[in-house]
């Protein structure tokens, strides 16, 4: 994973890493300019004036070697046993070279022929000591350039991302609940402007989205519940009356309980939706164990033919602020998920200390998808029947927005545990 690093702090450390490096090789292409010229011009000089005095004492045996303030020259023999030349500079090839000798440092200009050696020695300690002070000035001009480097860049990047800043606070100030401002009438036609205008464009887009989703969300919820009131209505007087065969009864119970859920959803999301805009303010205090117990005698004809018992234990009354519907769909999701995945044994929920906890005795869910539970149209690899995994989304999302807490774990014993929280005890 990448290191965070601020813009601003990168647009810094490139003006100091630009800097430095550049005055690092100002510095270096000086000192390899001045050794080469050095070089070159020692050398070169020592050679020539070599040369021309061994041509003049071939034409004259009687000249005298060259005195000079930082010159020093010197004719010899191969084996000449009165050595005028430290051994060190006699053991030197022909050629121009650096050599020290008694604490300073020397050009050497050697000339070697079979009947004399030539050498002409130059002092060079003094260039030394202007190339160490010449050193030392370039690394406070290295050093002084960063500082600048430093400094310009901190002043650069200020302006730079000032307007860059400033959108990222306008952006920090745009709520959901309100129309999003227009952040391109505060910037210039520059990038940060388009930038500004493409953000305005998107915001307006989603908001639109947003409110055609609640509108959407709100008419269809509101737009169901009639024809599921006559539903149940005409359910329910088919039920009241006498000597209905037993199957047509089975039946009925189905639609009754089809047309409950549908109604309990229909309600929970138009609350969603409400809430979601502020202006949920008539939910009252539900028992839930009530609400349980009617879910329970809905879901009965759930069992069928299983070799499954469905118990209820009410250890202490909850009650919770929230419509009887929002907690209808929670519980029933959890209540109809057990049953639907449960082909024999006990589905057992349990009432009290501020909770709903719904045991089962099925298969469980792996540990690896435990934590996939709540995501839309998520469905596991062992999951058979119909369903289009939304149920869980819908209960995550009523669970967030009343402040209640949901839990799936599998148990020791086999089986599942979900648990809805409403409040601590």
């Amino acid at each position: 994973m990448q290191s965070r690093r601020r813009l601003r702090s990168r647009i810094v450390l490139s003006f100091l890493l630009f800097g430095t490096l550049l005055s690092v090789l100002f510095a270096l292409s000086t000192l390899f300019l001045q050794n080469y010229l050095e070089d070159q011009l020692i050398g070169a000089t020592l050679k020539q004036e070599l040369d021309d005095y061994v041509t003049q004492l071939r034409l004259d045996p009687s000249l005298v070697e060259p005195f000079y303030t930082r010159i020093q020259g010197y004719i010899t023999r191969p084996g000449d046993p009165n050595h005028t030349v430290s051994a060190q500079v006699r053991s030197l090839p022909t050629g121009v070279h650096d050599v020290k000798i008694a604490g300073g440092v020397f050009k050497a200009a050697v000339r070697k022929e079979d009947d004399l050696w030539a050498f002409l020695i130059y002092d060079v300690s003094n260039n030394q000591l202007l190339k160490r002070q010449l050193i030392f000035a370039l690394i406070g001009v290295v050093l002084l350039f960063s500082v600048l480097s430093f400094t310009l860049g901190v002043w650069s990047s200020r302006r730079v991302m000032k307007p860059v800043m400033d959108l990222a606070a306008r952006l920090d100030t745009l709520t959901e609940d309100s129309k999003p401002e227009r952040l391109s009438a505060h910037f210039a036609d520059d990038e940060v402007g388009q930038l500004a205008a493409a953000l305005d464009s998107y915001a307006d887009r989603l908001h639109q989205l947003v409110e055609r989703d609640r509108e959407f969300n709100a008419d269809v919820s509101h737009e169901l519940r009639s024809p599921l009131t006559v539903i149940t209505g005409a359910t329910e007087l088919l039920l009241a009356q006498p000597n209905l065969d037993s199957k047509v009864r089975t039946r009925l119970l189905r639609i009754a309980r089809a047309a409950r859920q549908s109604a309990d959803i229909t309600t929970a999301l138009l609350h969603l939706v409400r809430a979601e805009q502020g202006i949920d303010v008539d939910s009252t205090a539900q028992n839930v164990g009530k609400v349980v117990g009617e879910l329970v005698h809905l879901y009965e004809p759930l069992v069928g033919n299983k070799q499954l018992r469905l118990q209820v234990r009410e250890e202490n009354r909850v009650s919770v602020i929230a419509p009887e519907s929002v907690v209808a769909v929670t519980v029933g999701n959890l209540i109809g998920n057990a049953m639907r995945y449960t082909s024999e044994g006990e589905v057992t929920i349990t009432i009290g200390n501020g909770r709903v906890t719904v045991d089962d005795t099925g298969p469980g869910i792996p540990q690896e998808e435990l934590e996939h539970v709540f995501e839309r149209h998520y469905r596991g690899q062992n999951i058979t029947g119909k369903g289009a995994g939304l149920g869980l989304a819908i209960v995550k999302r009523l669970c967030e927005l009343y402040g209640w807490s949901i839990h799936f774990r599998n148990r020791e014993a086999g089986g599942l545990r979900a648990e809805l929280r409403f409040f601590e005890q």
